[in-house]
């Protein structure tokens, strides 16, 4: 079975994250299949609107480590680039259901979202700075404009996470509900009635000012990001973050 599965309903896409024993942390091949899936929905006309979602207890603990770790996408081609490209440049609606703990790429891709439904007992987190690493996904514009310069900079800064309420609070998220998905999915539903070529031209205005400048912040934080996966900090990061896991699983 695909770590990605894909469901529809009526003029709704489903994309779900399917590795609940890893907490869906997400591998090159996810981000592959991640970036496929939604080009081919953009381009697609019976597709109204796209769900981001998971499958378990959490929607995403982020990046897999030891797969960064053995194959660091460090090129411009590296299926992490072609998905968060996909992400900046998908012209339809994008909502998500997030669950559980949405940790590091599991947070910022939810800046490119139209709309963010949250389980009450969600969890928000990048720890980018606290893994020896950068920002992403366009995430050192768009969150600082979102929830202000200090909020945001001590977030990055000491990886702290933060609860489903304040993440409304910020406007990280639009609802908050018991049936994330079930929400997510009546609102993509209300969207999908809408005339499409409108509701594609109000996304594309609403995103028209900061395209551009979140495309060149995110080719920036990407060549950072790509020097400080093989920098001596980040593999230390990673070893200690590695060995912290293997010591919890012992210890259950």
């Amino acid at each position: 079975m695909s770590n990605i599965t894909k469901a529809s309903s009526g003029s709704i896409l489903t994309l779900s994250f399917n590795r609940p024993e890893k907490m869906n942390a997400l591998t090159r091949d996810m981000y592959a299949d991640l970036a496929t899936a939604l080009n081919e929905a953009a381009g697609d006309f019976g597709v109204r609107a796209v769900i981001l979602t998971s499958t378990g207890a959490h929607f995403t603990a982020g990046n897999d480590i030891r797969d960064f770790m053995e194959h660091p996408p460090t090129t411009e081609d590296s299926t992490v680039a072609a998905f968060l490209g996909a992400l900046l440049d998908f012209p339809k609606p994008l909502l998500a259901a997030v669950n559980g703990n949405a940790i590091g790429v599991g947070t910022t891709m939810l800046l490119h979202c139209d709309v963010v439904v949250a389980d009450p007992d969600a969890t928000f987190s990048m720890p980018f700075a606290s893994l020896g690493l950068v920002p992403e996904a366009g995430s050192s514009l768009l969150f600082p404009e979102l929830v202000g310069y200090q909020r945001a900079a001590k977030i990055f800064m000491t990886g702290e996470s933060f609860s489903a309420e304040s993440a409304k609070e910020m406007g990280l998220v639009a609802e908050i509900s018991t049936d994330a998905y079930a929400t997510a999915l009546v609102i993509a539903q209300q969207i999908a009635e809408q005339p499409p070529t409108a509701i594609i031209n109000t996304k594309a205005l609403i995103k028209a000012s900061k395209h551009d400048a979140v495309a060149a912040v995110m080719k920036a934080e990407f060549q950072l990001f790509s020097l400080a996966l093989t920098s001596d900090e980040a593999m230390e990061a990673f070893m200690k973050f590695m060995a912290k896991k293997s010591a919890e699983k012992g210890a259950k």
